[in-house]
């Protein structure tokens, strides 16, 4: 059969869509184990095609899919309904079917109000996807009770099958790496914890499955030969199985593969030994789930962790010369401008570089969910609406929405007036292995406050001369390209190009391999008039568009 597999657009258009707009890693899944069972599979990232709906039409006419298959999120759900609705205008007879955390929870709200919804896929998919597949295949449409973990309507009623089995033994699994590319890898699947305001305890029972070692490092290596050299390591804790990781982090290097990743953790879950692995390994991110500062607030979200654990994680991970990354929400069950200062002082203590701050929301299969259609004697219904999310604010008389946005602007405000000394303060372990890691933390760092995320960011103060002194940190450590053009650059911005040409030559010398040192060691010659020399530089790198370009310039300026 021919099958589709689609992540459709969210509601909302997003300042910043790194997060969410990525095929989740479990539809690479199904589509591998569909693949080895001989289907036609293709699967679609349709996150940008909101407000598209002539592309969308054309393309399911050019594509003719049998089925059908949307992962749904609560944020794009409406996007999926939508495609549906255009699918089925165009041949009444195509099965759609919805998957994913928000129809685990809602099947019954989708059958119940979406016809355009035929099935719904409950839990884990990548069995239940195929199985129902096989049976429609097989014509056996009357036979769905005997497939485990679907959702279907009967005789004008909704009809749920029994639970699928867990897959215990994930490596049983085919890698998807062996037919797609993709930067979103998953070791392990689960949580042991129970945050209100996450659906994964009501999704995988407190519990954690994992790949081994060798299948996941393979199905990197797979990735790596299609031309894959960054990942995001989406496990919830990434770290909690310690000896794993390790033999994780060697395996990486004994097979050289030359990577770069970012993973999540548990500031419980990590030590010295298993951060110097991570950091040999190619890990420059971990993002923690810091969520508050205020302990009151952390115990309403069961979130068991103390402001010690806290602070200990964040020093070590720094030390050790990777980026820690704190997710904190604001806007929670007994939330005051006290628990905000609360969290304002631990920023301070465990000097975050990098902080992602989100207004508290709720979602289906959470507890707070549950909570609230509890409390306000509500139903799923409510989704009907045309929106992403309920904010925590909107069901409690103790907060609204301009004391919770007040509450953000402090946090946001504050953060960016410190984070230049945040950066100042970082100390990395003497550990002379690290060396060359450490300069290229240091220097990626540098590179946020004039390039990159910091760089637009009018409330930090002195971006550039931290900047300047994070890449001369950088140097002290190693020669590294990023750190020579980093500040030569900022010494050519501030006119000051004789010691430009005297930094970048130094840096020319010692990589001299590298195009964009001698390109931007030309350009401050160019600067001063001195042509000849621009050239040069310019005439190592002949086919370098920029380097032609400004030998161009230098060659009129010449007379040639």
């Amino acid at each position: 059969m021919n099958i589709l597999l689609i992540y459709p657009y969210p509601l909302e258009d997003r300042l910043q869509a790194d997060d969410v707009n990525v095929v989740p890693i479990g539809l690479w899944y199904i589509a591998a184990v569909l693949k080895e069972r001989g289907h036609q599979i293709e699967v679609l990232n349709w996150f940008d095609m909101k407000n598209r709906a002539s592309d969308i039409e054309r393309e399911l006419i050019r594509r003719k899919p049998d089925i059908i298959g949307c992962s749904i999120l609560n944020a794009n759900r409406w996007g999926g309904i939508e495609i549906a609705r255009i699918a089925k205008k165009i041949d009444p007879n195509v099965k759609v079917v919805f998957g994913g955390p928000t129809p685990t929870c809602l099947w019954e709200h989708f059958l119940t109000h979406f016809s355009e919804i035929d099935l719904v896929v409950i839990g884990e998919g990548e069995r239940s996807f195929l199985n129902l597949i096989e049976h429609l295949s097989a014509g056996d449409s009357e036979g769905m009770e005997s497939v485990s973990g679907i959702a279907f309507r009967k005789e004008g009623r909704c009809v749920r099958t029994k639970d699928a089995d867990r897959i215990e033994l994930l490596d049983e699994l085919p890698i998807p790496s062996r037919y797609f590319r993709y930067q979103h890898v998953a070791s392990s699947r689960g949580c042991v914890n129970k945050c209100t305001f996450c659906a994964s305890p009501s999704s995988w029972d407190r519990r954690i499955r994992t790949h081994s070692p060798d299948y996941f490092v393979d199905q990197i290596e797979l990735l790596v030969q299609k031309g894959v050299s960054f990942f995001y390591v989406s496990d919830d804790t990434f770290t909690i199985h310690r000896d794993r990781v390790i033999a994780i982090c060697k395996m990486i290097l004994e097979r050289n593969l030359k990577i770069s990743w970012y993973a999540i953790s548990h500031v419980g879950y990590v030590d010295v030994e298993i951060l110097y692995w991570m950091r040999k390994a190619g890990c420059i991110q971990i993002s923690y789930g810091v969520e508050s500062g205020s302990e009151k607030i952390r115990k309403q979200l069961q979130k068991h962790i103390t402001n010690d654990q806290i602070r200990r994680a964040f020093k070590l991970t720094t030390q050790y010369g990777i980026l820690a990354r704190a997710y904190l929400i604001y806007g929670c069950p007994g939330e005051t401008w006290e628990t905000i200062q609360e969290t304002i002082d631990l920023i301070h203590d465990i000097k975050p570089l990098s902080v992602v701050f989100y207004i508290l929301d709720i979602f289906p299969g959470t507890a707070l969910y549950n909570d609230m259609i509890r409390r306000l004697d509500l139903s799923d219904d409510i989704w009907l609406e045309e929106i992403e999310d309920i904010m925590y604010w909107e069901t409690d008389p103790a907060l609204s929405k301009d004391l919770v946005l007040s509450f953000g602007q402090k946090l946001r405000s504050d953060y960016h007036r410190h984070l230049s000394d945040f950066a100042d303060a970082v100390e990395l372990v003497d550990d002379p292995e690290l060396y060359t890691t450490h300069a290229e933390f240091l220097s990626r760092l540098g590179l946020t406050f004039t390039h990159g995320d910091y760089a637009g960011i009018e409330a930090i103060p002195e971006k550039e001369a931290t900047a300047a002194r994070l890449f001369e940190r950088s140097l002290a450590y190693r020669p590294n390209a990023r750190a020579y053009l980093g500040l030569g650059t900022i010494l050519q911005k501030r006119g000051e190009h004789r010691e430009s040409i005297r930094l970048l030559a130094e840096g020319a010398a010692r990589l001299p391999d590298i195009a964009e040192l001698n390109i931007c060691l030309g350009v401050s010659y160019m600067n001063l008039g001195r042509f000849k020399e621009g050239l040069e530089c310019f005439s190592k790198f002949p086919n370098d568009p920029q380097a032609r370009r400004h030998m161009e310039t230098c060659l009129r300026a010449l007379g040639k």
